[in-house]
């Protein structure tokens, strides 16, 4: 496998090494993440984040581990931390050779003269567990290790609440035990190292990234203990942090760690595996960042069990921050399970998904803590046909389709009679319309107080598209089914019929919402792109070139498609700020990944240019070093240098990309003329 690796010369440099970040993932919702530097820059910076209530309840209790090392008698700092004061102490940063990702795994080296120090973070699958391993890989002579533990104990997107104080901290055989608050205590093994405790408040640690978005960012941590391990050249120390007790029986230590490691690797391995088995010929010639986006994919794919689904799956739609979204994952599952060679993933998601469905709608996002999910979207159920669509056309499991047909059904039926937030179908034209005052239902969701940044109360032109193309899904999957499908066909002609009013002569591209409070909307967005990106588009060929065109003059940059045309008075091409700031340019010229591989795929079915629409994903790969390493991010400013933002790793930026490399290097991507020719024959 290929390593995203850097060197001294970008290391050495305490900007660059901070804004790279790494994360690694459990499978269950929880996390660990950092800067490449070790500084702690954003509150979601730490080695364990458990999901306490998977894939959710997400919990700080291992902060970092500070190390240091004894060369012939001298310590010497490997860690770095940004204080309030402003100051970088101390500044291990400087020892640091090289970093670099194996597989899913980061690696740190450090070295000091002859000596090469070797740190790897992973997590054990399925397991709220972080094992990070130090590896002495030359020293002409034995050195000592110290590394000390700051643990805490707080919400992921909480910091330190004033007040906390100690700790219950009791040694254990091989380690320690750290209860800050109730719940499950954090467990910390290190075998073959020796504990020296402390109950000791470092405080004042400068979220730098915080600072950035305008909120709160001086956080504290409890350093509850050193460890302590004599090593020498070949030998290796691995600590453990976990919400569970090391078992007193089964293999040695020594044996149990190394097994853990081979598990991830093996894990890493039949991720490819199963990636290069599904896509032959396409694995085979695959560029270096397609393969590690098959890696990075699986970090989205997480439990979600439930009393009446105890084996459910979901997708988070981004980290550090997100739970999952329904919208994001009906748009990422295709790109993150199909393409990557897993439909079994892709059917749990949608069978876990589809027992949420509510007068049809599915949720638009699953809270925190357990609360009822939030069902306030117009398009996560629509989005649903296209993932079916999509499962089907890789699997032909017409077992499931006739499981979840009803689904299906029971959204559509819901759709033409109307549903939350005056979600329905106009039976002037056979458009959806949706909104009320004060909600946001597309996704173009910003709000800031009671303010919708981007209102599209109405009939948005991407709605429609999807609502066109679950026609033409229905249409087709019922014959599948031998279902009758007149109803199907005949509304999606007259839908088909009824886009001509989304038509904007004047400036020839399609309005961003009609029948709107104020009218139709010209402002030339992306949402446009979707009449021709998805399988099925109600646009006549010159008119797909005219919105391809628009769409390119206007909005296209290196890494995505901006949410707004920069000569519009409404445009912000920055995407930095408080809170207020940032919500009010997150749709109104912030630039966004996942909407690239659309605009390619669109290109293609135009143009009929393979190389060129290939051409257009290629700067995704940079990315992969740029912000979040190894993923793609959620949005980029819209303004040149288009610097990466949001995120670090995006569900739907990621499975885009993948599921339309894919369609366009496996030459499987025309629009479906004959299953239109068969609704026409049957309207």
């Amino acid at each position: 496998m290929d390593e995203l690796r850097v060197g001294r010369d970008r290391l050495g440099d305490p900007a660059w090494a901070t804004n790279r970040e790494w994360l690694v993932t459990n499978g269950i919702g929880g996390y660990a993440s950092g800067t490449v530097s070790g500084v702690l820059s954003r509150r979601y910076h730490g080695l364990l984040f458990a999901a306490l209530e998977p894939p959710l309840g997400r919990t700080l209790l291992l902060a970092k581990l500070g190390e240091r090392i004894e060369l012939d008698g001298v310590w010497l700092d490997l860690d770095t931390n940004l204080w309030a004061s402003g100051s970088l102490a101390p500044q291990g940063y400087r020892h640091l050779e090289s970093f670099r990702l194996e597989d899913s795994v980061p690696v740190w080296t450090w070295a000091i003269g002859d000596t090469r120090l070797e740190k790897r973070v992973w997590m054990e699958h399925g397991e709220n567990t972080t094992h990070v391993e130090y590896r002495l890989v030359a020293a002409h002579a034995a050195v000592r290790l110290a590394l000390r533990a700051l643990v805490n104990r707080r919400d992921h997107h909480l910091l330190t609440s004033p007040g906390v104080e100690r700790a219950e901290i009791d040694p254990t055989p091989d380690g320690m035990r750290v209860l800050l608050a109730p719940g499950p205590p954090l467990w910390l093994s290190a075998p073959g190292a020796d504990l020296i405790p402390a109950q000791q408040w470092h405080r004042q640690f400068a979220l730098a990234r915080e600072a950035e978005r305008g909120l709160d960012h001086v956080e504290d941590h409890l350093f509850a203990g050193e460890l302590v391990a004599v090593l020498a050249a070949g030998e290796s120390l691995t600590v453990t942090a976990g919400t569970r007790a090391a078992t007193a029986t089964g293999p040695p230590r020594a044996l149990a760690l190394a097994a853990a490691r081979s598990r991830r690797a093996a894990h890493d391995r039949a991720l490819l595996d199963a990636w290069r088995q599904a896509h032959r010929a396409a694995a085979r010639t695959a560029p270096a960042w397609v393969r590690r986006l098959v890696l990075a994919a699986d970090a989205f794919v997480v439990e979600r069990p439930s009393p009446r689904d105890p084996l459910g799956r979901s997708i988070i739609a981004g980290y550090p921050w997100f739970s999952d979204w329904g919208r994001d994952t009906m748009i990422a599952l295709p790109g993150l399970a199909l393409a990557t060679g897993r439909p079994e993933v892709a059917k749990a998601v949608l069978a876990t998904h589809a027992r949420h469905e509510d007068r049809g709608m599915l949720p638009n996002r699953f809270l925190d803590h357990g609360e009822a999910p939030d069902y306030h979207t117009a398009d996560a159920g629509l989005w649903f046909f296209q993932a079916v669509r999509a499962y089907h056309d890789a699997t032909a499991d017409d077992a499931f389709l006739a499981e979840v047909f009803s689904v299906l059904e029971d959204i559509g039926a819901w759709y033409e009679r109307g549903t939350r937030f005056g979600i329905g179908v106009d039976p002037r034209d056979g458009l959806v319309t949706q909104g009320e005052d004060g909600v946001q239902l597309t996704w173009m969701d910003a709000k800031v107080d009671d303010r919708v940044v981007t209102p599209r109360r109405g009939k948005p032109v991407e709605i429609n598209a999807l609502w066109y193309n679950a026609l033409m899904t229905m249409t087709d999957l019922a014959r599948r089914l031998r279902r009758p499908t007149d109803a199907f066909a005949t509304l999606a002609r007259r839908v088909e019929n009824s886009f001509e009013r989304f038509w904007n002569h004047e400036l020839g591209c399609l309005y961003d919402v009609i029948d709107g409070p104020r009218g139709p909307d010209p402002a030339i967005r992306p949402n446009q792109i979707f009449a021709v990106s998805l399988p099925d588009s109600p646009l006549s060929p010159p008119r797909r070139r005219s919105v391809v065109e628009t769409c390119g003059r206007w909005l296209l940059t290196s890494h995505g498609l901006r949410s707004l045309a920069p000569n519009d008075p409404a445009y912000r091409g920055r995407y930095a700020g408080d809170p207020a700031a940032r919500d009010g340019a997150y749709h109104q010229g912030t630039a966004w990944t996942w909407l690239l591989p659309h605009y390619a795929l669109a290109h293609f079915r135009v143009y009929r240019d393979r190389q060129r629409a290939l051409a257009l994903l290629e700067p995704l790969g940079d990315l992969l070093s740029n912000y979040g390493i190894g993923s793609l991010p959620e949005v980029t400013d819209g303004d040149a240098p288009y610097a990466p933002k949001g995120c670090i790793a995006q569900a739907w930026s990621v499975g885009e990309t993948l599921r339309v490399w894919h369609l366009l290097s496996e030459r499987r991507s025309a629009p479906r003329k004959a299953r239109q020719k068969q609704v026409e024959a049957t309207v």
